[in-house]
Formats: C-alpha cells, structure tokens, sequence
C-alpha cells in the first residue's frame, strides 16, 4: 500500500502537541466535548433496579454477580467480556491507573463465577479492553489462543507502548505470554480487535484510532496480522481511506471533508468478521461501517459501507451481524447529543440489509426511552455501546440504561423484549454464552443472567 506523507493544519498540529500528554480514551479523543467514561452524574438514572422480559427472554434472571479482584490494593473496573470453553475473559478500563490486566473467571457454577487468574499486565502504564480466545492449530501454535488488545494511558510515559498481547491460555489458571504485535510509540495502541480462523490459520483484525493521523500515513487505523506464529505476528494489509472517491487525497486520517460540506471525524474504532472469517466489519465513527471481503486475507477487497444523513453524527463505534450475516447492525456512541448542525439525539442502533454488500439498506432503527433525554448534556450514560446477536436477540450494552434485549425476528421493526438494569449499574459490554447472558458493569464486575431456554 502506498505510504503518503500527510501535513497536518496548525491546529490539528497544536492539538498532537497538547495531547502527548495522558491519552486514555474510549472514544473520540480529539473531540472538543471531551468526556471520560464512567458513572459521574449519572446515579440518578438507575437507582431502581429494573429486569423485565418478554418472548424469548420472558424468564431472564441474575444467577450470579463477582466483583473484579482488588490487586495491592487497587480496585480496577471493567471494559469488555467475552467466553469461551466455561470460562470468562473480562478487560479492564483505566480506573485507578490502570494496569488491571484481564480477568479469568470460572463459570462451572454461573450462581458463583471465581476468579482465578490475572494476565496482560505485563506492560506499563497500560489499560487492556478487548480479549478474544479461539483454538488454533498450526505449525507454530496449538492450543487455545487470547488476543488482548493495549493502550498506553499516557503516551509520554517511555515504558508504555501499545499494540496487542497474544497469550496461550489452553491452562486458564496459568496463561503464558507468546508474543507482542507493538504499535508505533505516537499511537495510543489497539482499541479493539478480533480474531478469526481461517483454514486453520489465525488472523488478528486490529483497530488502532489515529494511527493514520499520528504518524501522517506511516501505518493506519486497521491492520490484518497473520498470527500463525504468536511469537512473530506479521502485518499483511491495512486499510486507507483514501482508496475510496469521497476521500480527497491529501485526507490527513482523520478531518474528513464529507460530501455533504461537514468536515467529519474519521478513525477506526472496532472490528469483527462473520463466522467464516470472509467478510470483516470496521466501524470506521463518521465514515460509517467498512465492509471487507477477507476471503483470501492476502488479498483484500473493498466492497462498500454504511453512510449518514446530513444531519445525524456518524460515531459507528461497534458492529454485529444477524440473519446468517446478511443483516448488520451499527452501534453508534454518540454522548454529546446537541453537537451543532447535527439531530439532538444520544447514539442508537442502526440495522441494515446487506445481502448486496456494496450497498446496504437502512431497514430501521432502535432507540432506547434514554436517547431523546439530551437536556442530560454530554454523557456516555444515555447512549448504546457494544451489540450481541444470538439467534433472533439481538443483546445491547447501554452503560446507565442496562443491558437491553431486542428482538429482531423482523429486522425492519426492531422490538425490545427485555431489560436488565442493577441499581448502580453501568454496564461496558455484554456476550451470550450457552444459557446465559454475561454483563461487564463497569462499578460492580461480572453479572451473569440465565435466560430461557429457547432457539430464539
């Protein structure tokens, strides 16, 4: 891929100076309305505890709660969670100076998760959101696999550096480091990221905000990595927007001059692929959802993506795939709700027909009772976050608002089925695993709710 050198205008210049100081984000963090995720004045939201349910998740209820390990003494919080083989893998966010690591909790007895081991903490001044575990087999590698993805609280700090861990945890209770894939030291680090297997070959699909901004060009905001050999990840592709028509040329990777004379802000926030690891979805914020066919990942192709309406912010923060992945739905993480020149709303969810990936059909939308609350001011509590699908239920994170269920049996009218809501709660991720639906609170550690029996 072409390299190109970017200049960057006096004021984004100023603002790379003022921002090699602490970096920790979660979202945009070179946007003016800057605010830090967590639970600050937004208690009143969920003092009363709520669990309600219809349909397939009639029946829904809290078997199990553990809060995350104190480690010297420092109580870290949640970030993402994820399960695989009985077991729990939850991220940590910055609270308390980060470092938290990721968690490993035992869900023999979901009524009592335990944690029993603590792993990724091995660099400094480093927070870790986003783990995923799948068993690989090559030559190099055989055993059950994590990604973690890291990045640096405080780029100025010289012992941090970002990128993403690879750990074998085919022993839950004593993981072992394999191999870094490291990051340009300019660039915070891996946000999120997954990992598919493909022919039995690994791939890592990194999302790195600003790294196309932050070294002009040098590497860019998503990389494909062979990871076949954990020990030596290679970089095989990464995307440039500038490939796109609607991108000038001199794009500086991150001021986008839309078409509709908005200048958008442009980063890579997540990624994930179908199950077959063929078609990779990046929620590239005010560019929209990037679909890619990944099918030969050694030759990447551009097959199209979500875009906006004049008057609504992008923020495509998180992606998922439904009705054997001709379905999308697009999470949007919009906190400050009255941005001039734009509908004053919080984020909600978008759902779209995908049969032809080059031109997605917006079919409907989801909206929670938070998002129209905009007197609430610039907050993350109101908007949605991270989407689940199982089945015909689709699982959405909402931080104050809960974990919603909302099924989509027809995608076009959405209906939610079913809301959980400790009081206290704020709630980062959530996952299906087996019977149960895992929470990540980000005041109170791993909840787990047993839902219905059903093939819904």
């Amino acid at each position: 891929m072409n390299k190109k050198h970017i200049v960057l205008s006096s004021a984004m210049a100023g603002l790379l100076v003022f921002s090699a100081t602490p970096t920790t984000f979660a979202h945009d963090m070179f946007d003016d309305a800057f605010v830090e995720k967590g639970q600050e004045g937004s208690q009143a939201l969920n003092e009363i505890p709520v669990l309600e349910g219809t349909k397939n998740v009639g029946n829904w209820n809290e078997v199990g709660s553990a809060q995350l390990k104190k480690y010297d003494g420092v109580q870290n919080n949640t970030a993402d969670v994820y399960a695989y083989d009985g077991y729990a893998y939850v991220g940590t966010h910055t609270k308390n100076g980060g470092e938290g690591g990721v968690r490993i909790f035992d869900l023999k007895d979901p009524s009592n998760p335990v944690e029993i081991a603590k792993f990724a903490d091995d660099i400094p001044g480093t927070w870790q959101e986003k783990v995923i575990v799948k068993k690989v087999n090559t030559k190099e590698f055989k055993g059950d696999l994590a990604v973690v993805s890291v990045q640096q609280l405080n780029r100025s700090n010289p012992e941090s550096k970002g990128g993403f861990l690879l750990y074998d945890v085919s022993n839950p209770e004593s993981p072992e480091k394999l191999g870094f894939w490291e990051m340009d030291k300019r660039v915070p680090g891996t946000h999120e990221l997954y990992l598919t297997v493909k022919e039995g070959k690994p791939f890592v699909l990194a999302a790195n905000p600003y790294a196309d901004l932050l070294t002009h060009g040098e590497e860019k905001d998503f990389a494909l990595v062979d990871v076949s050999d954990p020990s030596a990840p290679q970089t095989i592709y990464e995307f440039d927007p500038r490939i796109l028509p609607e991108v000038d040329e001199d794009f500086d990777g991150y001021n986008w001059n839309s078409p509709d004379g908005k200048t958008r802000p442009v980063f890579n926030h997540s990624t994930m692929t179908d199950n077959n690891g063929d078609t990779a979805l990046l929620s590239f914020w005010d560019l929209g959802t990037i679909i890619l066919d990944i099918s030969d990942p050694y030759n990447v192709k551009f097959e199209g993506r979500t875009d906006y309406a004049p008057d609504v912010q992008g923020s495509a923060h998180s992606a998922a795939l439904a009705k054997g992945g001709n379905v999308l739905i697009e999470t949007r993480e919009v906190y400050n709700p009255t941005k001039e020149g734009y509908e004053e709303s919080y984020g909600y969810t978008r759902i779209f027909d995908i049969k032809d990936k080059q031109n997605p059909k917006l079919l409907s939308t989801f909206k929670t009772e938070l998002v129209d609350d905009v007197e609430d001011g610039v907050t993350f509590a109101n908007t949605v976050h991270d989407p689940k699908v199982h089945g015909n239920t689709l699982y959405l994170s909402h931080y104050a608002g809960g974990i919603r269920a909302v099924d989509i049996t027809d995608p076009g009218n959405p209906e939610q089925v079913g809301v959980y809501n400790p009081a206290g709660g704020y709630f980062w991720g959530t996952f299906v695993d087996r019977n149960y639906v895992l929470g990540s609170d980000m005041n109170q550690g791993l909840k787990v709710l047993q839902k219905n029996n059903s093939s819904k």
